[in-house]
């Protein structure tokens, strides 16, 4: 079974990034040929700063690493150094209806949040089927967010294959884990940096502290009993805590006599534990540039051998060879 996971290089990563994508991504890379890879050319869609790309690559590739990612099981790469995804994409784009595209979610989502409305903008799920299929992955962990750029592509193998003969591309399938699918932000929305309520994985805990006592609480008093349905504090604290734990938070909730500052550094406490192991990691790894410039190049020369099997079989079976 061969799993692909790709994350955008838009800045530090948040724990919505980390629970939705990159613990399963870590978890998959014993079940299979895993292929993690950093998406640099979709990130030029939200971005036109060339240092400020650089850097948030450099450092996701830091926090990939920090969080688990082992480069002697997995594929790990920057999307740009295996530019055969290019061609790919452009063979795609030759059986992909405008109809398809139009009717993408994420596109006229981020149009209506001032994303500039260009080709790239609006083909990115095009790009993003070629990053899947130049792998032939049959596995793709994905946000709900993401659901629909998979039934994409989908869509376009089966169009691949019903003009150019069966096994051109292989069909993936997505794997949701629904309890993690939204991790909610400090406003009670999906966690997301376009709602500028996020949590990052990695900070300095004054500020991330910080954060999380702005997490948005009712007005009830200190000794009554605080609400339960629907509060962000105990859906955010299922990801840090043990069941007992989580059970124990929910009775004092009950209970009353906690002030919600209380159970904000509860859930704080928390987080801060979790994550420990990894911030030390990545405080190793911030030392060694050497190190995680080696393990990406290593990544790139692997995956574009595997990359040019699959593009040689393409290109036979649509004429180009």
């Amino acid at each position: 079974m061969r799993i692909l996971t790709g994350l955008q290089p838009s800045g530090r990563l948040h724990i919505g990034n980390y629970f939705g994508a990159m613990e399963p991504a870590v978890r998959l890379q014993d079940e299979g040929e895993a292929f993690y890879f950093m998406a640099n050319y979709h990130a030029m869609t939200s971005t036109g700063d060339p240092a400020a790309l650089r850097e948030n690559v450099r450092g996701l590739a830091i926090d990939f690493l920090a969080c688990g990612l082992d480069p002697a099981k997995a594929f790990f790469f920057r999307q740009s150094d295996v530019p055969e995804v290019n061609e790919l994409a452009w063979i795609l784009s030759t059986v992909c209806p405008m109809g398809l595209l139009e009717r993408c979610h994420s596109y006229k989502d981020k149009v209506a949040k001032g994303l500039s409305a260009n080709h790239a903008l609006f083909a990115y799920p095009v790009l993003m089927a070629a990053d899947i299929l130049l792998y032939d992955a049959n596995l793709v962990p994905v946000g709900e967010d993401q659901k629909q750029h998979l039934e994409v592509t989908r869509d376009l193998v089966g169009k691949i294959n019903e003009r150019y003969g069966e096994g051109t591309l292989v069909l993936p399938e997505a794997r949701i884990r629904e309890d993690v699918a939204k991790v909610p932000g400090l406003d009670g929305q999906k966690m997301s940096k376009s709602y500028n309520n996020t949590i990052p994985i990695f900070g300095a805990q004054k500020k991330i502290r910080k954060l999380v006592m702005k997490i948005e609480t009712d007005s009830t008093p200190i000794e009554a009993p605080k609400p339960t349905e629907n509060s962000i504090i105990l859906d955010l604290y299922r990801f840090f805590a043990s069941e007992a734990e989580q059970a124990q938070l929910k009775a004092d909730f009950e209970a009353g006599g906690f002030g919600y500052g209380d159970l904000k550094q509860r859930l704080f406490d928390a987080y801060w534990d979790y994550f420990a192991p990894m911030r030390e990691r990545r405080e190793e790894l911030e030392k060694d540039d050497a190190y995680v410039e080696k393990v990406l190049a290593d990544g790139a020369a692997r995956a574009r051998e595997e990359a040019d099997k699959v593009l040689t079989r393409v290109r036979k079976a649509v004429g180009l060879r």
